[in-house]
């Protein structure tokens, strides 16, 4: 008797897969965090910064961002950029010591950002870009930021990276401010000895080149004589 169907091990394998799929589809979008890029900025330079946005939510959309700003290491000089339909509105507050002459914003530094009145649908993400005008010199900047849905809730996404610890559910966008590396000295310039080897090598090698080519192009005519011989006979 005939069975129609799949076999024991291929029905194993099809619940499993099915299994798995399912199990995917009812866990959150854990990786779909606010963050900002470039996560690292040299001291003492301009940087622009996007805040990453995506929308987790099928049923609701993004319709304003918080982004507060480090007061530990307060910056002056901060500029969205603009952004079709939505209000920005930057806070502000006085500073304990005058930013310094040139700054754009001379004895205030710049608290938070906030962006409201727009939309972000499901299943998108937006950016939000502002430029500083020079970052501090130290290790790390945290941005806490609230991002605010359609039907009241808000997502704090303000937890910060602990040493030795995994990531919390809902991190707060970090740079990382580092000074560029140097670059590597150049070999050739630094090293007589490896251009000299250089030249030796490169010697060389013509040098076999033209006895492979006067080899091949003799080649022939040795080959051509035993004909030649076999003609008289």
């Amino acid at each position: 008797m005939v069975r129609h169907g799949l076999s024991r091990p291929r029905r194993l394998a099809v619940a499993a897969a099915v299994g798995v799929m399912a199990t995917l589809a009812c866990q959150p979008l854990a990786f779909a965090h606010v963050s900002v890029s470039p996560d690292t900025a040299e001291p003492g330079e301009p940087s622009m910064l996007s805040f990453g946005v995506p929308n987790e939510r099928d049923d609701a959309t993004t319709t304003r961002l918080e982004v507060t700003f480090p007061a530990d290491h307060p910056l002056s000089s901060v500029t969205p950029q603009s952004m079709p339909g939505w209000q920005i509105t930057v806070h502000k507050e006085p500073m304990d010591k005058p930013a310094g002459a040139g700054d754009e914003m001379d004895n205030q530094t710049v608290s938070s950002i906030v962006w409201e009145g727009g939309s972000i649908p499901a299943d998108t993400f937006t950016n939000f870009t502002v430029r500083i005008g020079k970052m501090p010199d130290t290790g790390q900047l945290s941005f806490k930021a609230l991002q605010t849905y359609s039907d009241g809730q808000v997502v704090r996404w303000i937890d910060l990276m602990q040493p030795g610890q995994p990531e919390p559910e809902h991190p707060a966008p970090t740079v990382t401010i580092a000074k560029a590396a140097a670059p590597a000295e150049s070999t050739s310039d630094s090293d007589p000895v490896a251009r000299i080897l250089g030249g030796v090598g490169i010697a060389a090698g013509v040098a076999a080149a033209g006895v492979a080519f006067t080899r091949r192009r003799a080649a022939p005519v040795d080959q051509a004589v035993p004909e030649r011989e076999k003609a008289r006979l």
